[in-house]
């Protein structure tokens, strides 16, 4: 047992065991966790800038206190004095390690940020907003006529704009009467207007003439955040920002941050703080780059999974993370913005759309609102691939969706040499067949390693680890050059063919890249990745039986790590089922159109209320065939699926194996059990 304390840097979840005394930028080196600091450890350049997070975290069994890091030397209290410090971060060059810790590495601080690849597409969408710019000239005082300067104004916009009844938030009524005599009784009146009833509430108003007003279409992902600034009149995206999702340091995956919550007293609170934070940094950034004040902004829209939805709202969301998974609330939330401390007009309402179930959120429900299956007569599967995959299957007879417990590994967690997407992560990878030498892509270069200049396009970052679509990358191309079986065994005895299969134990790996950082694949990695695309594609199989069909007409990937699967490889791994390669593709941030759609008209917020009321929803964990499922989905692609069209474009391996993973089949003898499927059954438990 290692004695040394344990270090985990987030976001990356990258983590190891170091003596007391390691100064934390060493340590962040070691593991590859990018850090920067371009002053050679003098404490004067600043960009090593850490946070040490404080609390229990059971899933990584660290409790990490300031305490546990030494305290400020000589040069951090001069360069703490002399520069900027914020509260509660450390330079990693100076601080050493005294214990176990919790490390975030602040994504303000570092250049070579994380990618947050979350652009708006250029989508036309009918506008009906909820909120109304209503120009009008107001009846002066008459004596003769004693009605109040508000009761005027209501009167002209009912006379000049046909509305119904009109109530007025609180913050105004000191406003009308100085407003109305600014703009000498010609004003324009803001009014929101949602939901079943008529009544219009007058939530912002100018003097004279105001021709312009905004809204925010934004998504909450487990691991970023993406924000959309719209112009309600034009519809056209003014500007778009994205940012880690800061309570990535809480815990890599959704599970992990509901034990946060229960393991730590104020938990839920530190998380909600943490989102709201970041998504008000988000809404000043977009103002900045859109050219307005945040006061424009009176409308915002919201899509997230259940947990980061509740969090969101201050809900506690510990009831989600064991059955039956009871949603807080599951309908469409409309609420003012001030009361989540989003500091824009005091008449700006936030809207979230419904949740579809207690693992489908509303993020599911914006991408089923912006792709449609219950539009048309075709059969489309909508996988969102993230720590929680989230499937929708279905047409405009029936539509069924499910969540997958995937896990953080195609996101770079859990994986040995994984990382999130950034400057230096492997993002594509192609394998010889004969000399099973690799060639890669990394983001940042737009070249591969074996062309000329590669070293010298990635500057100083150099070559980090592998993010997610590059695992699957890697994977597939192993599995096609033979260097692992249909059951996922590295085959050892390709050691004597290529020095890039290492034995490690009583398993082998495969030496990616062998400049340091050295980054191989192990065989836990392929296990961990095996284990992932099991649980999602049992899922689909799942709703492929609900729906009594045996293919599906379409495949679109949603997200922004679905933006970057190549279709083919994923149908190599067994992640989806076969399809026509040329009808699978990737639709982009589509909880973000979905989100959009829904700021922009009141009519898509009826349609998908509607729509989530009549979505099936199907509990995997529930069902006793998902066992089965899952064991099949080991193998690659898979153990008694026929993928037809993908053998059409590809020369798949000849199937070596018809039993479970691992083992040959022998129908003489009872079977025991296989790993794989003793898992499956406790998690199906």
């Amino acid at each position: 047992m290692n004695d040394d304390p344990l270090v985990l840097f987030m976001p990356s979840g990258k983590r190891g065991h170091f003596p007391r005394g390691t100064p934390l930028l060493d340590a962040a080196r070691k593991l590859g966790v990018y850090v920067e600091s371009v002053c050679g450890g003098r404490a004067t350049c600043g960009r090593c800038q850490i946070e040490v997070q404080e609390g229990h975290f059971a899933k990584h069994k660290i409790s990490s206190s300031p305490d546990h890091i030494s305290p400020p030397g000589a040069k951090e209290t001069r360069y703490a004095e002399k520069r900027t410090l914020p509260p509660g971060r450390r330079l990693s060059c100076s601080a050493t390690i005294e214990g176990d810790l919790v490390v975030d590495v602040p994504q303000d601080a570092v250049i070579n940020a994380q990618v947050v690849r979350k652009d708006a597409d250029t989508r036309v969408i009918e506008r009906h907003p909820a909120v109304h710019l209503c120009y009008v000239e107001v009846e002066e005082p008459d004596m003769h006529k004693p009605l109040g300067d508000l009761d005027r104004l209501k009167a002209a916009l009912q006379r000049d704009w046909s509305f119904g009844p009109i109530e007025v938030d609180a913050h105004l009524l000191p406003q009308v009467q100085p407003t109305l005599r600014e703009g000498k009784w010609a004003v324009t009146a803001a009014l929101f207007q949602d939901g079943d009833n008529d009544i219009a509430r007058l939530a912002a108003l100018w003097p004279g003439l105001k021709n312009e007003a905004y809204g925010l279409a934004c998504d909450i992902g487990s691991t970023t955040i993406a924000m959309h600034l719209v112009s309600l009149l034009s519809g056209r995206v003014v500007a778009s920002a994205g940012a880690s999702n800061p309570q990535i340091r809480f815990g890599e995956d959704l599970m992990s941050r509901v034990s946060y919550v229960m393991m730590n007293p104020d938990g839920r609170e530190a998380m909600t703080r943490a989102v709201r934070q970041e998504i008000s940094k988000l809404v000043q950034k977009v103002a900045e780059d859109g050219g307005i004040a945040r006061s424009d902004i009176l409308d915002a829209v919201f899509v997230a999974n259940p947990i980061m939805h509740h969090l969101f709202l201050g809900i506690d969301p510990t009831e989600l993370g064991g059955a039956p998974f009871a949603l807080a609330v599951s309908e469409a939330v409309l609420l003012k913005a001030e009361d989540l401390d989003l500091k824009l007009n005091p008449g700006t309402r936030t809207y979230l759309l419904p949740c579809i179930a207690g693992h489908v959120g509303a993020d599911a429900a914006a991408v089923t609102l912006s792709e449609g299956p219950h539009r048309q007569d075709e059969m489309m599967l909508i996988v969102d691939v993230g720590t929680n995959a989230e499937i929708v299957l279905g047409n405009r007879n029936r539509v069924v969706a499910a969540s997958s417990p995937t896990g953080p590994a195609f996101e770079g967690a859990e994986i040995s040499s994984g990382q999130r997407a950034a400057p230096g992560a492997i993002e594509r990878v192609r394998i010889d067949r004969e000399t099973l030498a690799p060639r890669f892509r990394v983001i940042g270069s737009e070249l591969w390693s074996d062309e000329a200049g590669f070293l010298d396009s990635l500057g100083q970052t150099g070559v980090t680890g592998i993010c997610g679509s590059g695992i699957i990358e890697v994977i597939a191309e192993m599995y096609l050059s033979g260097i692992i079986s249909e059951d996922g065994v590295v085959n050892g005895a390709l050691a004597d063919k290529s020095s890039r299969i290492v034995a490690e134990g009583r398993t082998f790996s495969y030496a990616l890249c062998e400049t340091e950082p050295r980054i191989t694949i192990t065989q836990n990695d392929v296990r961990g990745i095996q284990l992932a695309k099991a649980a999602l594609y049992a899922g689909i199989k799942l709703l492929m039986e609900k729906q009594g069909v045996e293919t599906v007409d379409m495949i679109r990937f949603a997200g922004a790590f679905g933006s970057f699967i190549d279709p083919q490889y994923a149908m190599v791994l067994g992640l989806i089922p076969d399809c026509d390669l040329s009808r699978v593709s990737a639709v982009g941030n589509a909880a973000g159109t979905g989100a959009r759609m829904a700021l922009l008209s009141r009519d898509h917020r009826r349609e998908i209320e509607q729509t989530v009321r009549r979505i099936e929803k199907i509990e995997t964990a529930l069902e006793p065939r998902f066992q089965e499922h899952f064991v099949n989905a080991m193998a690659l692609p898979n153990k008694v699926e026929p993928f037809p069209k993908l053998a059409e474009l590809v020369q798949l391996p000849p199937r070596t194996m018809a039993g479970i993973p691992g083992e040959e089949s022998n129908p003489s003898r009872p079977r025991r059990r296989s790993r794989e499927e003793r898992a499956a059954r406790r998690r199906r438990v």
